[in-house]
């Protein structure tokens, strides 16, 4: 009944009325990017035909992510929240020997409209040279949306856990493992 999409492995029943999307209390998203044509990836990750990315900066404007931060410049409709606060607890850049395969990780507890996809679209940014760190910092402190917001591409964004108060289970898949399993940390 389910979508090829969506897999069930377990049915646990919890006590109230907890609700899927408010009760959580962390959420973990992976960006997926492959750096040359593959048909083989082309619904499993995004494709970008970058030569040369500066991971050092990426790795430096990743690390800025995490915290209390206001993302008002990372959401498509700011104006639509009661707050845009979100507290990064976790984000980290990966690539592959070779650096032609990209995996951004991060965890919130909670997310903004097109928030992750974004973020990624910056990271490319800083990554090319179009965008220092300092600009991509200056994000952070923006209390309005930018004219123009272009997310990264939907395919290569999978959300991989998500953790309630009262239901810690470790994920049945490592996601990552099925794309390239030698990520090295940025």
């Amino acid at each position: 009944m389910l979508s090829e999409d969506i897999a069930l492995f377990d049915i646990i029943p919890v006590e109230g009325y907890p609700h899927a999307q408010l009760s959580a209390t962390s959420r973990t998203y992976n960006y997926y990017i492959h750096t040359y044509k593959d048909p083989f990836l082309f619904y499993l990750s995004a494709y970008y035909p970058l030569e040369e990315l500066d991971f050092e900066k990426m790795s430096a404007a990743v690390k800025l992510l995490v915290g209390n931060n206001d993302f008002c410049a990372f959401c498509k409709s700011p104006d639509k929240n009661p707050s845009n606060i979100c507290k990064i607890s976790s984000a980290q850049l990966f690539t592959n020997k070779t650096k032609d395969k990209i995996r951004f990780q991060i965890t919130s507890n909670r997310f903004l409209k097109g928030m992750v996809r974004i973020i990624v679209n910056k990271l490319i940014d800083v990554g090319t040279g179009e965008l220092t760190v300092e600009e991509f910092e200056s994000f952070l402190t923006l209390k309005s949306t930018p004219k123009t917001i272009i997310p990264a591409y939907p395919q290569g964004l999978y959300l991989s856990k998500v953790t309630y108060p009262f239901l810690n289970i470790p994920a049945k898949v490592d996601f990552s493992n099925s794309i390239d399993n030698k990520w090295i940390k940025v």
